[in-house]
Parts: C-alpha cells; sequence; structure tokens
C-alpha cells in the first residue's frame, strides 16, 4: 500500500526525491517548502523554490509558513494526518511536536555519511577535506542537528575531478532512489534503524564567502580541493596581479599539474599555477560581470605567462 506523505524541502537537491516517490506510487498529501524569493534579472519578481514549482507541476497543495512553532502551523500539519513525512534540505527547524505528529515519524535524506558532517553544508566540505568519499543517509528525525538514527545508507567515492556540483547532482539522485527504498521498507514494517556513533562526529557549517579566497601557500592537492568545493558556488578566487589593474577571478576546476615555484606564479602559458607544494592547471574559470569559460578561451584575450602571479 502507497504512504500518505507529507513531503518538505526546497532546492534543487530535493526535487528528484519527490519526484520518485510520485512515481513509486505514494500519496503525497502537501508539500512544505520555503517562501518565494525576489530574484530575476532585476530581483522584482518572485522566484518560487525549485521545489514548489515541481509540487505545483504536480498539482501537490504548497505551504509556506514562516515557522512550524505555532499552535496554528501544528493544527495544520497534524491535520493531514500523514502516515510519515520525508525532508530533504528544507531548510527550518522541525520542532518536536511537528516531529511527533506523523503516525510514523518523519524521515530525513542527508548528503553526507553521519555522523560526518552534520550540517548545512556537507557536500562542500566533504570535498574541501579531502575526504575519498561521501554519501546518502536516511535518518528518522529527532531534534538534535542531523543526530537521528539512521535507516540506510549509500556511499560514493570522490574523486579529484568532481566539483560541489559535480557531486551534489550525484548524490541528489543516489539519495532519491534511497528514499524510496526507505519508504517501502517502512510501509512493509521492516525499516530498521541504528542510532549513530559518537565518534567522528564533525560539522558542516556554513561556507562564509571569507572563506573563498584561494591560498596558493596550501599544497596543490588541497588547493584543487579548495577550489572543486566550492565550485560554482560562491567560488573559489584569485586577482590577476599585473594585467592592466589587478582583476578577480573565480576559478571553478582544475586539475593536479607538474611544476614548481613560487606560490601563485604562473608556470608556462597554459594556466599551470604554482602552489605551496606542487602545481594545478586551471581549466575553467570565470572573471567578474563575464561568462564561465575553458582556459583556452580566457587565454585568447589575456596574456598570463611567466613571471606573472595570481595574487
Amino acid at each position: 500500500m502507497p504512504l500518505r506523505l507529507i513531503f518538505m524541502g526546497t532546492p534543487d537537491f530535493s526535487v528528484p526525491t519527490l519526484l520518485e516517490l510520485v512515481a513509486h506510487g505514494h500519496e503525497i498529501l502537501a508539500v512544505y517548502t520555503r517562501a518565494p524569493k525576489p530574484g530575476g534579472r532585476r530581483g522584482l519578481q518572485m522566484q518560487p523554490t525549485p521545489v514548489e514549482e515541481a509540487a505545483r507541476k504536480l498539482g501537490v497543495p504548497v505551504l509556506t509558513p514562516k515557522t512550524l512553532k505555532t499552535p496554528e502551523a501544528l493544527d495544520e500539519f497534524s491535520a493531514f494526518e500523514a502516515d510519515a513525512a520525508v525532508v530533504v534540505a528544507y531548510g527550518m527547524i522541525l520542532p518536536q511536536a511537528i516531529l511527533d505528529a506523523p503516525k510514523l515519524g518523519c524521515y530525513n535524506l542527508h548528503a553526507s555519511l553521519l555522523p560526518r558532517w552534520r550540517g548545512a553544508a556537507p557536500i562542500n566540505r566533504a570535498i574541501m577535506a579531502g575526504d575519498a568519499e561521501s554519501g546518502v543517509m536516511v535518518m528518522k528525525m529527532d531534534v538534535g542537528l542531523d543526530t537521528g538514527d539512521v535507516a540506510m545508507a549509500e556511499r560514493l567515492a570522490i574523486t579529484d575531478n568532481m566539483t560541489a556540483v559535480d557531486l551534489h547532482d550525484r548524490l541528489s539522485r543516489l539519495g532519491a532512489d534511497l528514499m524510496v527504498r526507505a519508504m517501502a521498507a517502512l510501509d512493509r514494517g521492516g525499516l530498521q534503524l541504528k542510532k549513530q556513533s559518537e565518534d567522528g562526529v564533525t560539522y558542516a557549517a556554513k561556507i562564509d564567502k571569507a572563506e573563498a579566497r584561494i591560498d596558493w601557500n596550501k599544497p596543490a592537492h588541497a588547493v584543487l580541493r579548495h577550489i572543486h568545493g566550492l565550485s560554482p558556488f560562491p567560488g573559489a578566487w584569485a586577482e590577476l596581479a599585473g594585467v592592466s589593474e589587478n582583476a578577480r577571478v573565480k576559478i571553478l576546476r582544475c586539475e593536479l599539474a607538474k611544476g614548481s615555484g613560487a606560490p601563485g606564479a604562473v608556470l608556462d602559458n597554459q594556466l599551470t599555477i604554482a602552489c605551496g607544494a606542487g602545481a594545478i592547471r586551471i581549466l575553467e574559470l570565470q572573471r567578474e560581470g563575464k561568462a564561465r569559460m575553458l582556459a583556452k578561451d580566457f587565454l585568447r584575450g589575456v596574456k598570463l605567462e611567466p613571471p606573472m602571479r595570481l595574487a
């Protein structure tokens, strides 16, 4: 029998799970998401979240409460008489009364191998920390920050050519399949829960734009992971020293390269840049106010070669 579900999510990452739950026959009673925000070219149009757009196409009722902590919010939520709630990057804390409302509980899809990288930015932090793998987990929610008992997990290797958006997209699809399997097990009464370990707990703090400046004194591998962990947003950046005037450039994709020199030094005419140890070669980048471009296209308009450097 299909489950009667409330779905709670906001960004692109959440959409595949919503679509897969519908495709597998579960009844989505309502979708909770964040309220529309100003957007568009002039910031004058109210932009619905990706989840709201998907829900509207499915004909599912959409709710955008500012808080879930009022009696009115609880009454509205409880009135759906859902079997369970599925939460994927909703972006709002669920109080205990909301967690207790569905008959079978609330289940969260989290993009890390808990207890590593609890919190807001697990995908970015895993890449930036040089982790060899990431994954997705389904947990039964409690009032803590990603501390609930874990039901199911899938692992995924992180390679050095993966950016945050690459890993985001793969985990989003992997997570959708995992949540569908979890809800099938919940429906059968066979979903088994296991407490998280107290060892290896780390927190994935929200990315601060102040972190985005590249430190060329770090080893090449650390620089590469820093760049890829922040690509495409907010984008790791450096300044082009000596190109008419210093210009900030975001580096979006790179690879390890041979060579050595003073940190930040341009080593050749192929955008190979020296790090504290080793070097990277820039593959894709973006100047301020410009579209992202491949390195070969960038070099057609900007002469960047020794002894120039990135500040």
